[in-house]
Parts: structure tokens; C-alpha cells; sequence
């Protein structure tokens, strides 16, 4: 800080200072307004080329989203820096070149958003659907066991009840002759191995059900493993091979019960399971309203920081500059405290002014240097009221003014004392 830096400090008190934190604070932030903004044109661009290289080459969506991104940008910049009414066909165009911009932005980077919101929900969906074709395919064989069950159930109490009735000679089978007579004869021993065998294949048919519903178990039980496991890979290994140990047993039993068993569904393979989204239209039909605003928010981010940039003042008055607003502001005649507590002055000319056709090219162009810098907030056509950091500006001049004043007075004196 230079000397006169340091004397204005001591001369000014506090208030000074404050200011020029202030100043170098606003300052600062402006300056890092700047790589914000290209911080997030990339981020912006990440995701637009992400979507955009599943449907192009991707060199060519490369070039593509750099044109989009540079548009966003410098319709943001070349906006702030327009009035619509000056040249409203260029206004126009800048506008839609922004807007066809930005929806092209958002429309591909909804893409990347949709994948990372939308992950767990595919997972969770890509689980269900594991799950719903190995219920319906165990529901439709454990079906069949049950009407199995019951007919070899039948089969085997009808057996039993022969049994018996050949060894009291009850039977209908048994003629007139040899019926009521009770023993274990020939008749006996025929029904009685058709019973055994019946039996047999009964407690096998039991013991094979019986190993299928241990393996059907174990299989729900990986497949409830896939959504806690750390290791999903060889959580999925697991699930396949118990699902292949269930088909199997099925595929044996279906000689013995005579009966065809359905088919068993073709389970995704777990590079399926785990692939990423694929951008494509269904993502539309399937919208997700995060997704768009996350893509939509990086894009508004974006315009929002370059127009501001472009809109507030560059940075702080020159030494020069702030003694021609002085000498300017002070050619203003009508002032006064307006509803937001801010000194408010009439920038037209007045009616005697007007009958004198005074010139005011040099006040309007202080009036026009504040307004692009920022000290002074327009109200309306005729008035603009002074900005916050305006004030500290004009109190050093007319201190300094003053000081100057009080200076030639003391000089006067000492000149009549001499005299």
C-alpha cells in the first residue's frame, strides 16, 4: 500500500478503510466469477457430450458440444450487453440461439443425470425382475409337486386299502370261492409288492421334493444376497449356480412324475445386470424430473453467472474517474431520499436548462460510467438512485473539498495578518 494510501487511512478513519475492503472483496468475487463460470461450462459440457457421443461419432460430439457450450456463454455475455428495444431482430436472434443452445445442453446431459439418479431404481427393478421370473417359474413346479403329492398320496391309501382287503378276503378282485378267507396268500403278496413299490416311490418322491425345496430356499436366499452383497460379482456367480442346481433337480424329477415341467426362464447374464444406462428415448417416456432439473440447473447456473458478469461493474474507478463523476455529479440539481432510504437525483435536464440548451453530454456520460460500473441503480427514465458503494466515493472528495477550502481560508488569514 503506498504512503498516501496509509495518510488517507489516518485522515479518513475506519470508514475508509472498510471501503476499500469492501471494494477488493467485490472485486475479488467478480474476478472469480470468471473461472466459475468456466468451471461449470465444462462440467455443463461433460454431460452434454455424454449423451451426445451414444447417438454420434464421438469427435464430431466433441466439436458439437464446444459449439453449444461457446453459445451459451457469449449469448449470455452479448444479452446483458444489449437492449432489446436498440435492435430487436438481434435481440431476437441471440435469444433463440441461446434458448436452441441450452435445450440441446439439457437434453443430452439429462442423460447422464437420468443414469445417476435412476442407478439404485435400475438395480432394484433389474433385482425384481430376477425375482419375479424365478418365482413364477419354482411357483409353476411347486404347483405340480403339490397335484403330485396328492395324487401319489391317493394312490398310495388306495394301494393300502387293497392291501387290506386281500388279507381279510374282501377284495373284488378275489373270486367266490376264496373270498372271507383271511392270511396271506398269493393274493395277498401281489397287492401287498404293488403297496411296497408304491411306498417306495412315495418316500422318494419326498426325499427328491424335500432336496428341491432346500435348493429352492438356497436360491432365494442368493438372490436376497444381491442387494447386500460387496461383492456383487460373485454374489451373482452364486445365485446362478444355486438357480442351475434348482433346474437341474427339476429337469430329474420330471422323468419319475411323468409329467412335462415348464420351462425355465433365461436369467440375464451379470454383465446385464450390471450395465450402465443406455442414453435413448425411453428415458423420455420414463422422465425423471431430478435428472432434468440437475441438467437444467448446471445450464442455468452457467447463463446466470455470465450474464451478471457482463451486467456488474468491471471493477473500481480510477483516480481520474472518480474526480470527472465528482466534478459531473455535481452539476445535478434535484436530489432527494427516496422509499429505499437511497439519495435519488433527476438525470433530464430541467425546463432552464432546456431553455438554454445547455449541453450535458459530460454529466451523462458520468451518469452512464456509474451505471456500467455499478455505483448507480437506474429507477426509471429520469432517475437513478446511488449505489451503496457510491457514497464512501463522494464523502472523500467532499472531504477532500472541504479540507481544501479550509486550507485557502487559513491561507487568507495569514495573508490579511501579514498585511
Amino acid at each position: 500500500m503506498k504512503t498516501s494510501e496509509f495518510s488517507k487511512i489516518r485522515a479518513s478513519g475506519v470508514g475508509y478503510l472498510i471501503n476499500s475492503i469492501q471494494t477488493l472483496f467485490v472485486g475479488l468475487l467478480r474476478i472469480w466469477t470468471i473461472p466459475i463460470v468456466l468451471m461449470l461450462s465444462v462440467a455443463s459440457g461433460f454431460t452434454t457430450y455424454y449423451g451426445l457421443s451414444h447417438f454420434i461419432t464421438p469427435w464430431i460430439a466433441l466439436v458439437i458440444t464446444v459449439a453449444i457450450q461457446s453459445i451459451v456463454v457469449i449469448c449470455s455475455l452479448e444479452i446483458a450487453g444489449m437492449h432489446w428495444r436498440a435492435n430487436r431482430l438481434r435481440y431476437f436472434s441471440v435469444v433463440c440461439s441461446l434458448f436452441i443452445a441450452l435445450m440441446a445442453s439439457v437434453s443430452f446431459s439429462y442423460f447422464k443425470f437420468y443414469e445417476i439418479s435412476e442407478q439404485d431404481t435400475l438395480h432394484i427393478n433389474r433385482l425384481n425382475q430376477i425375482r419375479t421370473e424365478v418365482k413364477s417359474y419354482v411357483d409353476q413346479v411347486l404347483a405340480i409337486k403339490s397335484e403330485v403329492l396328492k395324487q401319489q398320496h391317493a394312490e398310495l391309501e388306495k394301494a393300502a386299502l387293497e392291501v387290506s382287503q386281500a388279507y381279510f378276503g374282501t377284495h373284488a378282485q378275489i373270486i367266490e370261492g376264496y373270498k372271507h378267507q383271511v392270511g396271506e396268500g398269493p393274493f395277498w403278496k401281489h397287492y401287498n409288492q404293488m403297496y411296497q413299490e408304491k411306498k417306495q416311490q412315495q418316500t422318494q418322491f419326498d426325499h427328491d421334493f424335500a432336496e428341491l425345496d432346500k435348493d429352492v430356499q438356497k436360491l432365494q436366499a442368493s438372490i436376497n444376497d444381491l442387494d447386500v452383497a460387496v461383492n456383487i460379482e460373485a454374489a451373482y456367480a452364486a445365485m446362478l449356480e444355486n438357480f442351475q442346481a434348482v433346474q437341474l433337480k427339476i429337469n430329474l424329477l420330471s422323468g419319475p412324475i411323468g409329467r412335462s415341467l415348464p420351462e425355465a426362464p433365461l436369467l440375464m447374464t451379470y454383465k446385464q445386470f450390471t450395465a450402465d444406462v443406455q442414453p435413448s428415448a425411453a428415458m423420455w417416456s420414463d422422465f425423471s424430473l431430478f435428472a432434468f432439473v440437475c441438467a437444467a440447473m448446471v445450464d442455468f447456473f452457467t447463463v446466470l453467472l455470465s450474464y451478471r458478469l457482463e451486467f456488474t461493474a468491471p471493477g473500481p474507478l480510477t483516480s481520474e474517474e472518480e474526480n470527472l463523476v465528482f466534478e459531473c455529479l455535481r452539476q445535478f440539481t434535484e436530489f432527494r431520499i427516496n422509499k429505499n432510504n437511497e439519495l435519488e437525483m433527476v438525470i433530464e435536464k430541467t425546463e432552464i436548462e432546456r431553455a438554454k440548451r445547455y449541453s450535458d453530454w459530460s454529466r451523462m456520460f458520468a451518469v452512464g460510467l456509474l451505471l456500467s460500473r455499478g455505483f448507480l441503480r437506474k429507477i426509471d427514465d429520469r432517475t437513478v438512485e446511488f449505489a451503496p458503494n457510491l457514497y464512501p466515493l463522494i464523502a472523500e472528495k467532499m472531504g477532500d473539498r472541504i479540507n481544501l477550502l479550509k486550507a485557502e481560508a487559513s491561507l487568507a488569514k495569514q495573508a490579511d495578518s501579514h498585511e
